[in-house]
């Protein structure tokens, strides 16, 4: 296990802890991470209390592991995260809490999103997207 400290700089970043839980991969990376020191009981968009009887007090981020070819789509992508960031800074921008950080944040994650597309495309063209060949 190994502890996430990059996003600790505010109140509610400080309590929150983020864990990479398994042992890397193949590729280098971590597939399993929990976020923990929240309690969703105020959260008017929890449905984790109707649903199980109590709130959330963890979320599990669980990452595709291994080449999709092989063993199907397992878990989400980082661009499937991006998408999420992205779509929320554009709410953001388009209401009252428009601000030029959240204008500069977004681009960048946009600009991260063109480059893990690029990675895949050209891993496309060379035949070797969906393995674990460079």
């Amino acid at each position: 296990m190994r502890q996430i400290t990059d996003h600790v700089f505010n109140p509610a970043n400080d309590k929150l802890t983020i864990t990479a839980i398994d042992a890397p991969g193949a590729g280098g990376a971590q597939h399993l991470y929990m976020v923990k020191g929240f309690d969703t009981s105020t959260n008017p968009s929890c449905p984790f209390t109707e649903r199980h009887g109590s709130p959330a007090t963890h979320a599990t981020v669980l990452f595709q592991n291994g080449p999709i070819n092989e063993v199907g789509v397992n878990g989400v992508t980082q661009e499937a995260l991006l998408a999420i960031v992205a779509d929320r800074l554009r709410s953001f921008q388009a209401g009252p809490f428009a601000c030029r950080e959240n204008a500069l944040a977004l681009t960048k994650i946009e600009e991260a999103q063109h480059w893990l597309q690029q990675r895949t495309l050209a891993r496309m063209w060379r035949g070797v997207e969906g393995t674990h060949q460079l």
